[in-house]
């Protein structure tokens, strides 16, 4: 199958025809079976825009069942071995998707929590405001290298770590898809800024990713403007006409703007190797980052202060009173009347990390 499009059939069917192991995310905001018997009026007598469309009836659960567990079948298939599913769902459904999810093989990694800022009221004041809907993030087996843009997500929130519950309002103004008589064109259309969040987190610039059932084409118009690839499949051709003129208005950010921020990790080289190159001597001082305690570089790298030597790490955990300490960014060596940190000098690409150490 094509990338870039959004093609209208049977949700089912069309996966049959996408290759395995060959899509690197799937959303799918599957139908709710919401089970609704009659018609939800405000107090002032109008009726409430619910979820009362044909493709969310199904005859009783068993058959729900049967639907839930074909297209998580195929889910799985075609889903690389490092890529990541997302659902999303009420509590009308999703813990029915999450069992079938399971047993399919998928394991789960988080459930986020959505939480709406501006929810619908419980107009008869009969039950609590259904103020969330739930998100299971999963991957295909238990131990993979998916990908997860964890400092692009830090970033993104403030520097503090993304937590697994979101505050974001329901889609609503101008970004409401609307048809020709002006009424909202789907009953479940999903903001941009959820589906932004989850983009940033789980792909990378190019990647593919599939919407199974892909409504007004919130994850399509998402990708395509955060640099992704993606499927989008509908069973219903008013939808996918409606997302497919959408899309024309969405322009794709430059690959500059998209690059997920990537933590360089230090490479793999003791303090000896430091001290064996002489870019820390022996016999060199080292510092706390206030300069209130001194050490002495030995040639075997471990330190001394006074009759006592040690390790970097447990030299400083010594000082600290602490059971464990790094030692690569508690010791700093001095340079003029300034102290730098240690850690800077194994990073300065001076000595070969390529050549493996012998431990005979």
């Amino acid at each position: 199958m094509k990338k870039n499009i959004l093609v209208c059939g049977d949700s089912l069917e069309l996966m049959r025809q996408i290759p395995s192991e060959s899509v690197d995310m799937i959303f799918a905001d599957p139908p709710y079976f919401m089970q609704l018997h009659k018609e939800l009026v405000r107090p002032d007598a109008t009726a409430v825009c619910a979820v009362t469309d044909e493709w969310d009836k199904f005859q009783d659960a068993e058959t729900y069942d049967i639907f839930t567990k074909a297209w998580l079948e195929q889910a799985y298939r075609i889903l690389k071995k490092t890529g990541t599913l997302w659902v999303i769902g009420t509590y009308h459904n999703i813990f029915r998707v999450g069992y079938h999810l399971q047993n399919a093989g998928f394991w789960i990694l988080n459930d986020i929590i959505w939480r709406k800022t501006n929810p619908m009221p419980n107009f008869k004041g009969t039950r609590f405001t259904n103020a969330h809907e739930t998100l299971i993030w999963c991957t295909k087996e238990p131990r993979t290298k998916y990908t997860f843009n964890y400092e692009s997500m830090k970033a993104f929130n403030d520097d503090l770590q993304m937590r697994s519950d979101w505050f974001i309002p329901v889609c609503h103004g101008p970004e409401r898809v609307k048809n020709k008589q002006g009424k909202t064109l789907h009953s479940t259309q999903k903001p941009e800024e959820l589906l932004y969040r989850i983009i940033l987190a789980c792909t990378k610039p190019h990647d593919l990713i599939l919407d199974p059932f892909v409504g007004s084409g919130t994850t399509a118009a998402v990708a395509k403007k955060l640099g992704r690839h993606y499927i989008g499949i509908d069973k219903e051709q008013t939808y996918i006409d409606f997302a497919k003129k959408r899309l024309q208005s969405i322009h794709k950010l430059d690959d500059t703007y998209v690059q997920p921020i990537t933590k360089t990790l230090p490479p793999k080289i003791s303090f000896g190797d430091l001290v064996a190159a002489q870019i820390i001597p022996v016999g060199t001082n080292l510092y706390d980052a206030k300069g209130q305690n001194k050490v002495v570089v030995c040639a075997d790298g471990s330190l001394k202060q006074g009759s006592h030597y040690a390790s970097i790490h447990q030299m400083a955990a010594k000082i600290k009173k602490s059971p464990t300490c790094n030692g690569w960014t508690f010791w700093h060596f001095k340079k003029g009347k300034n102290l730098f940190p240690i850690d800077i000098l194994r990073r300065n690409g001076k000595i070969d990390t390529t050549k493996k150490r012998s431990t005979a």
